[in-house]
């Protein structure tokens, strides 16, 4: 009875991590671009380009330690 919540838990928090990754991606993407795009970027951009990589990747690490597979 106690343990079928542990599944569920991990399933549904598997689920917010995945989608959360895939936002993050976007973001990553849409800054990489609007980097490569500009002729003179600032610095702030370059720093939130960045920041955008270090976060999806973190989480990237964080769902390989958890092995979660992704269907499409």
């Amino acid at each position: 009875m106690f343990f079928r919540r542990k599944g569920w838990l991990r399933k549904e928090y598997n689920d917010q991590l995945i989608s959360q990754m895939e936002q993050l991606k976007t973001s990553w993407n849409n800054q990489k671009a609007l980097l490569n795009k500009s002729f003179d970027p600032s610095e702030d951009i370059i720093c939130q380009t960045k920041v955008a990589e270090a976060k999806y990747f973190f989480l990237f690490k964080e769902a390989k330690h958890r092995n979660i597979k992704i269907d499409r």
